[in-house]
C-alpha cells in the first residue's frame, strides 16, 4: 500500500479533522487541509493550473471532500467547477467526486435515484408554491415532515400536523424562493438506521431519540452498533455505486408494515456517533480507502 499525499478540502480543525490527522500519521500518509474559499485557477498560454492554500492540487495524490461552506451561487458553482476540471483532466482522484456530491446534496435528486433502483422511500411531494404544498400536505395525510432540499444534521427539519402551521410554513418558504420538500411522516419516529459506507465496508448504527422524531446526534440522538444486515448492506452498496459515492451514509426508517424506507443519502457524512459505538477506527478505514483510490489508474476513479 502506498503512502499518498492527501488533500482534505474543508475545516482543518474539530473532531473529524483530528481523527483524519491521527489516522494519516498512523498509516504514514501526509495530510494537509485547505479551505474551499482558497481554490483558484490560473490559465497561462492555454494551460490551466489549479491551486489552493496548501499548494498545487496536482502535487497531491488524492483529494477528500468534506463540508463545503455556504457561499453565493457564483462561489459554489466555481468551487464545483474546479473539482470537475481536475477530475476531467485526470489531475487527481476526488473522493467523493463532484458529480456524486451534486446528487447527494440534493434530497430530491437522491430520492429519485434511490426510487429508480427499486428501493422503498417515503411518499414525497416536491413543489414550488404554497398552494401546491398545501395540496401535498393534505394528500399525504396531514402529518408530514418538511425539509430543506439542501441541508443536513437535522437543520430546518419540521414535523407539521396542523393546517395553520402548514400555511405559515409554506408561505415563508415561498417568500424565500425555496422548494417545498414535503414527506409523509413514517411512524413512530425517533429511530432510524444509518449505514455508514467506507469503500467496501458498511457499519450499521441504530440512532434513537426519546425526545423528538429527529435522530441526529446533534438533536440529542443516541447511537448503538447493530449487526449488519446482508440485504441492507447490498442496498447501501448499490445506492452508493449508482450515485458514485465511495464514502457515504444511507439512512433508513424502520416501521411495522413493510421493509425499511430510505430517507436520505449523505455524501459528506460525519462519523462521530458511529465511532462512539465502534471498536474499529473509522478514520483509518477512510484513509485506507483514499490510499486505494490514489493507487488506481486515473481513468478508473474519475467520473
Amino acid at each position: 500500500m502506498s503512502f499518498p499525499r492527501i488533500l482534505c478540502l474543508g475545516a482543518g480543525d474539530g473532531w473529524h479533522a483530528q481523527q483524519l490527522s491521527n489516522a494519516s500519521r498512523e498509516l504514514g500518509c501526509h495530510l494537509e487541509f485547505a479551505t474551499y474559499e482558497s481554490l483558484q485557477t490560473v490559465i497561462t498560454s492555454g494551460t490551466p493550473a489549479y491551486h489552493c492554500e496548501a499548494g498545487d492540487l496536482g502535487d497531491f495524490d488524492v483529494l477528500l471532500t468534506r463540508t463545503m461552506p455556504a457561499g453565493s451561487l457564483e462561489q459554489i458553482t466555481f468551487r464545483l467547477a474546479v473539482l470537475h476540471a481536475v477530475v476531467h483532466a485526470r489531475i487527481i482522484p476526488v473522493i467523493n467526486s463532484p458529480s456524486a456530491l451534486e446528487i447527494a446534496i440534493d434530497k430530491f435528486a437522491t430520492l429519485q435515484r434511490v426510487s429508480a433502483l427499486g428501493f422503498p422511500v417515503p411518499d414525497t411531494a416536491v413543489v414550488q408554491s404554497r398552494r401546491d404544498a398545501l395540496d401535498a400536505f393534505k394528500m399525504l395525510g396531514g402529518d408530514c415532515v418538511v425539509k430543506p432540499i439542501f441541508g443536513g444534521e437535522g437543520r430546518g427539519v419540521m414535523r407539521i400536523r396542523d393546517s395553520e402551521l402548514a400555511w405559515t410554513t409554506f408561505s415563508t418558504l415561498e417568500n424565500l424562493g425555496a422548494v417545498c420538500y414535503v414527506q409523509k411522516f413514517v411512524p413512530p419516529g425517533g429511530s432510524d438506521i444509518r449505514l455508514l459506507v467506507v469503500g467496501d465496508t458498511v457499519h450499521a448504527i441504530r440512532r434513537t431519540n426519546t425526545k423528538e422524531f429527529r435522530t441526529n446526534v446533534s438533536s440529542g440522538g443516541h447511537c448503538e452498533a447493530i449487526e449488519v444486515d446482508e440485504q441492507q448492506t447490498e442496498m447501501a452498496h448499490r445506492i452508493c455505486q449508482d450515485i458514485g459515492l465511495r464514502f457515504a451514509s444511507v439512512d433508513l426508517l424502520q416501521f411495522d408494515h413493510g421493509p425499511p424506507k430510505v430517507i436520505e443519502v449523505n455524501g459528506i457524512p460525519g462519523w462521530k456517533g458511529a465511532q462512539s459505538v465502534n471498536t474499529d477506527k473509522i478514520a483509518v478505514e477512510i484513509v485506507r480507502e483514499l490510499q486505494v483510490q490514489a493507487a488506481k489508474p486515473s481513468e478508473s476513479v474519475c467520473r
